[in-house]
């Protein structure tokens, strides 16, 4: 099963937002969708603290901020 990881953090009213967004288009495509605290961890605050909330799959962002989901949607539909 394709995993995506969303980093993400608490207090984050755009990461609730994305994770919200993400729940019908990982139904649509199958994927587990993994929250990751970049509060948490010393490496992804220092990659991404101010670009969260962070979408990735295996190390590859795919969007931040805003889901870009037509821009997902492709990138799922070409790694099938």
């Amino acid at each position: 099963m394709t995993k995506l990881t969303l980093v993400s953090r608490r207090y984050c009213h755009l990461c609730t937002e994305m994770a919200a967004a993400l729940e019908t288009l990982a139904a649509d495509f199958d994927v587990a969708i993994e929250i990751v605290d970049v509060d948490a961890d010393a490496a992804l605050e220092a990659l991404y603290d101010e670009l969260v909330p962070v979408l990735l799959h295996d190390g590859h962002e795919l969007c931040h901020y805003f889901l870009d989901a037509s821009k997902v949607r492709d990138y799922l539909s070409e790694i099938r």
